[in-house]
């Protein structure tokens, strides 16, 4: 594999998950600036951030190196797409981009792990679906009607960490996103059909 390289993310969860990645296909250890945490799309943009960023990309380009952006779709694909393609050409910088968590749809990275996990263990996920949808009716009168708000994506995936996890601190720790173990194959398989997308773009530009 190439180590002229950078790939930039939006955020701890995402830089711990591409490493590791990368780690699994190639069975290298990745250098530790080569995926950059961004803190989020919008420091692209940022009148304080967006030119580190910028001067990175440029360097990698001009050391004969390839940029990478792997961020999530949100909403809309096609209008993080055109958003981020405009980006790059109004600074005039090169990189690849993929959007999570398949490059077509919306989502964000926490639905790409949803889609990861060991299929032995899928009857957590579906107790946590099934207590959404419990949320969905209950009424308290205090709210007036109101209905109560539905954990974030992020919330689910702690959730199935810390099932499986240990109650001591060492394992507790292992739940947060930037200590996170996407190789341990009781919590994910890195082989899912779901990341043939992701694992063919790194392979495409990194090979």
């Amino acid at each position: 594999m190439r180590n002229d390289f950078k790939v930039f993310v939006e955020g701890p969860a995402d830089k711990r998950f591409i490493e590791q990645l990368i780690e699994h296909i190639w069975s290298v250890d990745v250098v530790n600036d080569c995926v950059i945490s961004t803190g989020g799309y919008t420091n692209l943009r940022s009148k304080d951030k967006e030119a580190v960023y910028v001067n990175l990309m440029k360097r990698t380009s001009d050391d004969g190196g390839v940029n990478l952006v792997v961020f999530d779709a949100d909403n809309d694909c096609n209008a993080r797409r055109e958003e981020l393609i405009d980006w790059g050409e109004r600074n005039s910088v090169d990189f690849e981009l993929f959007l999570l968590p398949d490059n077509i749809g919306g989502g964000t990275l926490e639905d790409l792990l949803e889609r990861i996990i060991n299929p032995e263990n899928q009857a957590v996920m579906d107790c946590w679906n099934g207590y959404e949808e419990s949320l969905k009716d209950v009424d308290l009168p205090w709210r007036n009607g109101k209905p109560l708000t539905i954990p974030a994506k992020k919330t689910k995936i702690y959730a199935y960490l810390e099932v499986l996890l240990g109650a001591s601190k060492s394992e507790k720790k292992k739940i947060k996103e930037p200590n996170r173990i996407y190789t341990d194959g009781n919590h994910w398989d890195l082989d899912a059909a779901a990341l043939f997308g992701l694992i063919g773009f790194l392979k495409k530009y990194l090979d």
